[in-house]
């Protein structure tokens, strides 16, 4: 499947909130509410968000918040789907780049984008793509995560003409989960994140999928 049909079938952003108003998305109101609620969650994390807090922080009233949002899960996953559609609009922009000669080069790019979203996006430490919010039962058949990883190998495989099968995809979301939680440990304690944390991250990675795609390095 192309990046073009994933966005077109909805895969990605597959996990956007479902009770969101379509013809509200894009207003300054419910970015600003949204904004609100990230700066709270650099504050003080996702689990102690409430509405009230959304609403104080935003200059707007209760009623403002429950216009867009039923509850406060609600305000999560919608910020959670931003940070998802942001992250992934970059990441295959960055894939797609001429200048990197090698998957290797274009993954190692990708991976920059999350380091610079954990370091710039507000409330993106906390609540990452939205995989921390355990709902039960869960509203979805699938992780953020896996979203993530279906994006960025169908990226690569367009541009480098990589041959995907269902091993080389089970392959490339663990690579996935294994960055997400060693930047997620990189960044606990240091806002630019622990060296040895995410060059760990990106050496397991990088052990794991040259086994499928082969060492450009050895080239």
């Amino acid at each position: 499947m192309t990046i073009t049909s994933l966005v077109e079938h909805g895969t990605v952003g597959a996990l956007s909130l479902r009770n969101e108003p379509v013809q509200a998305r894009s207003t300054a109101r419910l970015a600003g509410l949204l904004d609100a609620a990230a700066a709270v969650i650099d504050e003080l994390g996702y689990e102690r968000l409430t509405t009230a807090m959304v609403a104080e922080r935003a200059g707007a009233s209760i009623g403002t918040v429950y216009r867009y949002f039923p509850d406060r899960i609600a305000v999560l996953q919608a910020l959670a789907s931003r940070n998802l559609e942001r992250t992934l609009a970059q990441v295959t922009h960055e894939i797609a780049d001429d200048s990197h000669e090698t998957w290797l080069d274009a993954l190692a790019a990708a991976f920059d984008v999350f380091k610079r979203a954990f370091e710039n996006e507000a409330g993106f430490r906390s609540l990452r793509v939205g995989d921390v919010i355990d709902l039960q039962p869960n509203p979805n058949d699938r992780t953020y995560n896996s979203v993530v990883a279906e994006t960025m190998l169908t990226a690569l495989a367009e541009r480098f003409d990589l041959a995907v099968t269902d091993e080389t995809q089970f392959a490339f979301e663990v690579a996935i989960e294994i960055s997400d939680a060693l930047a997620s440990r990189a960044f606990t304690f240091d806002p630019h994140g622990e060296a040895a944390f995410l060059q760990a991250g990106r050496d397991t990675v990088f052990a794991l999928l040259v086994r499928h795609f082969g060492d450009p390095r050895k080239s």
